[in-house]
């Protein structure tokens, strides 16, 4: 509490906040109600999903967790699909999204983004058998990717001639792929090459769709001393090798890509 009291004051003196907004701050009422309630999308493993138990667990869980019992609190999260992601911090049903969001200026216009906390490529995941390896593999082809993703305005700008069909999660779009219904789909890297390792019949390709990705976590737009202390906390998550530890338990391995911005 006195962190914060002293976040607050820090943000009125920096002219970045005046006393009664930075009191009226997500910070101050998360710390007031005990809880900070995350939206993260369950059937993403290994980033999100339900344990035997039927509770949260994954990388983004952890890290919203992580958050939670920096700030003293308890966490809530709350399932969410990637269409869901802005409207669920637009109507402020939670107070953070930590869901592989990728950051783009586009959406910027509707939430804030943290720095990042983990960086991807966008990969494709097809059958080893499918002959395909690149973008411009896809022609006529069918590929699955998620409704409020950026991935199929990423295909088409690459290879106009891929059929892109969305889905609503991306445990719908990886079974379509398996099933044959699509031909590819694209998605996070680390999430592929997680669902290759789980079957032996799948593969990633190494052509990436698009540069790489940074995802970070989303805020409602206009607060800026909550943005403030997500930031500062994630700087300590990241260099405490707290972040790469949560890594190594979910993927296996290191971190492929680190989280400095490389063009």
């Amino acid at each position: 509490m006195t962190a914060a009291a002293s976040l607050s004051a820090c943000s009125s003196a920096g002219g970045t906040a005046t006393g009664s907004s930075a009191q009226s701050s997500t910070l101050q009422q998360v710390i007031k109600r005990g809880t900070l309630n995350v939206a993260s999308c369950l059937t993403f493993p290994p980033f999100g999903s339900l344990s035997k138990d039927n509770k949260p667990q994954g990388f983004d869980v952890d890290v919203a967790t992580a958050m939670a019992t920096a700030l003293g609190v308890k966490v809530k999260v709350v399932d969410t699909t990637s269409a869901n992601r802005i409207p669920n911090l637009q109507t402020k049903k939670v107070d953070a999204v930590v869901c592989n969001f990728t950051t783009t200026a586009e959406r910027a216009k509707q939430v804030s983004f943290s720095d990042p906390y983990i960086v991807a490529g966008e990969t494709l995941l097809v059958k080893k058998d499918s002959g395909i390896s690149t973008i411009k593999d896809l022609s006529g082809k069918t590929v699955a990717v998620t409704k409020g993703s950026t991935n199929g305005d990423a295909v088409k700008a690459g290879n106009p001639q891929a059929k892109i069909q969305e889905y609503d999660t991306s445990a719908a779009a990886v079974l379509a792929v398996k099933q044959g219904q699509a031909d590819a789909m694209v998605e996070d890297s680390n999430f592929l090459n997680y669902q290759a390792k789980l079957d032996p019949a799948l593969k990633v390709t190494k052509d990436s769709v698009v540069p790489l990705e940074y995802n970070g976590i989303g805020v409602q737009l206009g607060d800026p001393t909550w943005l403030q202390w997500v930031n500062t906390w994630l700087r300590e998550f990241n260099t405490s090798g707290q972040a790469d530890a949560l890594y190594k338990k979910w993927f296996g391995v290191s971190r492929p890509f680190p989280l400095n911005p490389s063009y």
